[in-house]
Order: C-alpha cells, then structure tokens, then sequence
C-alpha cells in the first residue's frame, strides 16, 4: 500500500480523499493556487505545494507542476479527483514515465473513452444500445444543418471533448443550428482545447440515468447499481439519488451488463460511471442508450456509497495499488435511499446567474466531513469552503454537497429539506431555496423525473418554493411573536419595564402585500380568526430558530431584521413580513416609498465575467430580445439581450475586458 499520495485537486474533493486516505493511514499531499492558500483542503493535507496562480490554466492544469510537487514530497501516487486533469490521457502516460502511480483508469481507456465521437463507435462494437447521431466531428454550419435535418429535431450540438455541461445546444430548428452551432465550437475550445463538435439526436421525455462501474487490475468489472441524475439545469445536474424510481431490476441488470462489457472493452480498471440517456416515454425501460464513459470518479459518487456501503475512493486507492476487488456481483445490494443535492453560488431568483465573493456567513447542519458514508443521522456535507473564504471566479461554482440517506425515498428528501433549512450562506447568492423547493414538489415526489424538470416546472424563473394558507398564517403568527418579542427586550434595554407596560392586544402582519390580523395568547395564536399552535424559540440577536407546530412540520427559520420588516426564510421562501400594533399599521401606509431608477435602457452585467464579444456597435437600431453582448463566467457563455428596442447610444467596455456586477455594459436611447 502506498504511503504518501498528492491529490492533484482543490476544493470538496481534495478533502474527500484526504478523508479516506487519512482513516487508511495513508499521508496527504495537497497543490494550490494564490487563490486556495486558506483552504480547507490544504488544511486538512499532512503536506501542502503551491503551484501558481489562481487560473487553472496556470496552475492545476499543468502536469509538470503536479510531478514536481509529487517529486519534491515523494509522493507514490496521485489522486486525480474530478475535473481538471482528471481524465488527461497524457497525464497518465507523464506519471508513468516518473514512477508514480495514477489512482484512476489506464491511459488507453481515458483516451478511448474521452472523446465522445470515438466512444460511442467502441460502444456501439461493444453491443452497447447507442443514439442516433453524425458519428463524427462537423466541419462548419452549414454541415450542422443537413445533418440536424437528415436526423431530424430536435437535434443536440455536443463538443466532442465536452462534459459537465459545457459544450452543448439544444437545436429545434435551423435557426437554433446557426445560431448555437459557432458558440458550441468556442466552448470546447476555451474549456477543453478542442473545438471539434457533434450531433445527435435529442430524445425526448429523457431521463439520465447512470452506472458506477468498478474494476481491478485483474480482470474483475462490477456494476454498483444505478444513479438517477435527471433534474439537471444547463445540462448540469443539480440533483442525484441512487437508487433510481424509474429502474427496475431488470433494467438495472441490462444497463449493468452493457456497462461491464463496455468497461472490459476498453480494459478499465478503478471508478468509472457510464451514462444512459432513457426513454421516460418508453414504460418497458428498453429505450435507454450509451451517453459517454467518465473516467473517473464521479461529483456524484457519494449516493452510491450510501446505498452500498461500499467507499468508493478506497477502492480506486486499493486497486490503484495492485489488490484485488474485496466484493463479488452478488454481494453488492441496494440499503434504502440517497439523494445528493449541489448547493452552488448561483442565484436562483436571478435567472440561475453566477455569483462570486466571500462567504460572510456559513454554517452547515453537520460538521463537515463528520461520520461516516452516511454522514451523522443520516446527514452528509461535503464541503470545499469556510467562513469568511471566497468563491471566485476561476472555478467551479458548487459551494457543498448535501447528502441524506433514509429507509425510504420519502425520508432522505425530508431530511434534505430538514437539513436545507439549517444551511446559513451569506455574502453571495446561492440555490438553498431551489433546492428545498425542489425536495417538496410533487411531481420530484412522485419520481416523475426528465432532465427538463426545471424548465417545464419554472418556465417564468424560481420565485421561492410554494406556500400555502396555512403555512401564511404560521409565518404570521411567528413574526408578530417575534416584533413582540423584539419590542420587549428594546424597553428592557432602555429601561422602560419599571412602569405600566403598553399592552398589545392585536397585530397587523402584511406578507406579499397581504395584511393578517394577529393575536397573541399564552400558549397559541389567532390569526384572521383561525388558531394557530405554534412555538418558536427565537431570542433577540439570534440570527436562526426553530419553530414547532403542535400538528404540522418542525420549521427550521432564517430570521433577519431589515427595518421595518422581518424576513424569515424556511422551507425554501423568504417571506418579508411587517409587523405594527393593530392601532399603528394603518399610518404605515402613508409613508414615501422610493422607487427604484430605470434600468431598462441600460445593458448591466448580471454577474462577474469576462466580455467575450460585442454583438453590436454604437449608433446601430436594436430591438427587443436581440443580442447585445456575450459574457463569459465559470467558464459558461451567457447572451445578454436587449430588454426593449432602442438605438445604440453608448458602448463602455471593449471585448477583452473583466467586468463586474451591475457594471454598464451600453445604453440605449
């Protein structure tokens, strides 16, 4: 077994195999950029090399630096972790080359696999159900176009290096071809220096489903079940369970057996995953059809863990190492339930857009890292990050990863929504809300799942998770409690409780506009006629309670004072609630509200990014909906478009540039 390992990786899972290299007793080598010097990772590492700057392209791309680091440390062997260099066959071939072991798949089968138009030519030799498509790279549009029309659309335009999302278009018709077809070249190449791109056909009603291989290196491929990974946005997945609702068991075992025989085609040994795209429009299951082969560990591997009990970064060190797989077939089984949620820096109320700077605040539900495969009670967090450490822009959004396992599907999503609300993030937008929102809305209950979840379920954007009357006349009572409750500790401090207190018998609570009348008794609450038994255990200054229902849900409450309002977020909603004595709310609405400038001639940048390109110039006519600008965050293309039409007055950056939040792009006059 080796002794010391370096994992060529940042972030959540840089500390996950330190974790498990740790409890093997196996020492840690970290590498960071500028940008990760505070860490966590590279606090957790027994050994820590710094490798450049912050962009990858100039730090934890750069084979030569990870064989130096690995030279300097003497370390054995490299963990690749996701990402980065991962899945670079020619990285495999330059540890070779030095004596150090990689802790992944041989060479030949990243190769062979990692390029989308060649994998799916060894899958179809390898009796593996494949989707219709060009079979190979594209030259330019106008090729895009008649292969998109012999297929037939909906067609979708991959990069043939591509993965994670990036590097791919949907297109309906010709005119999505044209106009998505030259940015889906740029994205390979900016992402993964390969421009080359293909296509295929689109299939409908789609659910993504995939198999986490695992093999030795003598000769040995099992199959650990599936994961179903569906709700994804972007073409990025968001949320994973294992297992599936959608498999049976005889799917399972088709899906598995086709997994193997492409896995042994390619002699692969450690972690692999094959993904299937399914028919969700076909109930026999048989419509499923090989994706791609990601060759490496997946973000998503710790549902399966959960399941299977079965620690997937051991196995990918152990067999790394020369040993045999400890398991048969037989002995790998399904134990209740997991689901996987990706809290990200994205902001859901803003169209899903990017969100960089420093966490101010962040608390988690459990101790990060604590347990065991399952987390403690059940609750798992893998997080990268810590208070007061920033998310920039150079890498990947995913903040941490909420995992929770139960006997049932039922009760790992009521422990996300549980775990959700205990979840403290401030000082930068992110998904919590959607997330919660998400784990409460039948259609996810009921396991009727697509990869168009998302879009089909917010067509108009995400606005907070739905409510209900009951849950308003909850979150009416509970702020009346707590103004009250605000008011009392305000004349304690001033010293007013020696005299008559002023008695309070009836509040005014306005949430969305709506006013609720509230009164307060010993042990429940009136409101709008209605009782109400709740209790809520806040104190002034804290900054989250919990409120129980005597036949209702245990709440878990953000509480944030924002005079005159209070917002208190549970459940995936904020609600901006006012509370007033019943004799004072009505002069409230006599006050000057200020409105906010018009912004809609102005073209803001919605995020931090890079301007990559100027769709128009100065003096040109726009209208509505048109492109005015492209900017470049996280590495994804965003068009930014005209919200009305005007003509060109002023342009203020030139392509090129950085910019940042709210920065003026052009205006239109």
């Amino acid at each position: 077994m080796f002794k010391k390992i370096l994992i060529a990786n940042r972030g959540e899972i840089a500390c996950r195999v330190i974790k498990t290299a740790r409890r093997m007793g196996i020492a840690t080598v970290a590498v960071y950029s500028d940008a990760d010097a505070r860490a966590p990772f590279v606090q957790m590492a027994d050994e820590a090399v710094h490798i450049g700057p912050a962009p990858a392209s100039e730090s934890y791309l750069l084979a030569e630096k990870i064989i130096a680091a690995c030279k300097q440390t003497g370390a054995e062997a490299v963990h690749p972790g996701y990402g980065f260099l991962s899945e670079r066959a020619s990285f495999v071939e330059a540890l070779a080359k030095e004596g150090i072991e990689f802790i992944g798949p041989p060479a030949s089968a990243i190769a062979a696999m990692g390029d989308k138009i060649e994998s799916k030519k060894l899958a179809k030799e390898a009796g593996v159900n494949t989707v219709p498509g060009s079979g190979g790279a594209i030259a330019d549009t106008a090729e895009a176009l008649e292969w998109a029309n012999r297929i037939g659309y909906p067609v979708m335009m991959k990069a043939s290096a591509g993965g994670g999302g990036k590097g791919m278009r949907l297109a309906w018709n010709d005119q999505d071809v044209e106009d998505g077809f030259e940015a889906t070249q740029r994205e390979g190449l900016n992402s993964f220096g390969d421009e080359r791109v293909f296509i295929e056909k689109f299939i409908e009603d789609p659910r993504h489903i995939e198999i986490q291989v695992l093999g030795d290196k003598h000769g040995t491929v099992l199959y650990l079940n599936e994961r179903e990974c569906s709700i994804q946005r972007r073409h990025q997945k968001v949320v994973e369970e294992a297992p599936s609702p959608f498999v049976t068991p005889e799917m399972r075992r088709k899906m598995g057996e086709q997994a193997v025989a492409l896995s042994k085609a390619v002699g692969y040994h450690s972690a692999g995953t094959v993904e299937l795209i399914v028919s969700g429009a076909d109930p026999t299951g048989e419509s499923f059809y090989f994706l791609e082969m990601n060759t490496r560990l997946q973000v998503e591997h710790p549902v399966t863990e959960a399941i299977t009990g079965i620690d997937l970064v051991e196995q990918m060190i152990r067999v790394a190492a020369g040993e045999k797989l400890p398991m048969t077939q037989d002995e790998i089984g399904i134990d209740g339930w997991a689901i996987e949620n990706r809290i990200y820096a994205e902001d859901p109320y803003r169209g899903f857009l990017p969100s960089t700077g420093r966490l101010v605040r962040y608390a988690t539900p459990v101790e990060p890292w604590a347990g065991d495969l399952r987390g403690v009670d059940g609750v798992r967090f893998d997080s990268g990050v810590q208070e007061g450490g920033e998310v920039s822009i150079f890498y990947d959004p995913m903040i941490a990863k909420l995992v929770t396992w139960g006997e049932t599907r039922d009760e790992a999503a009521d422990l996300q929504i549980a775990a959700l609300d205990a979840v403290e993030l401030e000082g930068l937008g992110h998904n919590v809300d959607f997330l919660s929102a998400l784990m409460q809305h039948p259609r996810f209950r009921s396991g009727n799942l697509t990869t168009g979840f998302i879009a089909e379920e917010y067509p108009e954007g995400f606005e907070g998770a739905a409510t209900t009357e009951e849950r308003l006349r909850v979150i009416a009572a509970i702020a009346a409690g707590i103004e009250f409750t605000h008011q009392s500790r305000q004349r304690e401090v001033s010293g007013q409780l020696d005299g008559p207190q002023p008695v309070t018998p009836a509040w005014i609570v306005r949430i969305d506009g709506i006013d609720h009348i509230v009164t307060l008794g010993d042990d429940h609450a009136m409101v709008d006629g209605q009782k109400v038994d709740v209790t809520c255990d806040w104190a002034p200054g804290d900054r989250t309670a919990t409120a129980t229902q005597t036949d209702g849900p245990t709440l878990g409450l953000g509480v944030n004072r924002k005079r005159p309002n209070w917002e208190i977020n549970t459940h995936g909603r904020t609600y901006t609630a006012r509370a007033l004595p019943a004799r004072i709310a009505p002069l409230a609405d006599h006050m000057i509200e200020k409105v906010p400038p018009d912004t809609s001639k102005m073209l803001l940048c919605p995020m931090p990014g890079l301007l990559v390109k100027l769709h128009v110039g100065e003096g040109e006519a726009v209208e509505a909906g048109q492109p005015l600008a492209t900017v470049e965050a996280m590495k994804m293309e965003n068009i930014l478009r005209a919200e009305k039409s005007g003509t060109v007055a002023s342009i203020n950056f030139d392509e090129g540039q950085t910019l940042m939040v709210d920065a003026v792009i052009l205006e239109l006059e």
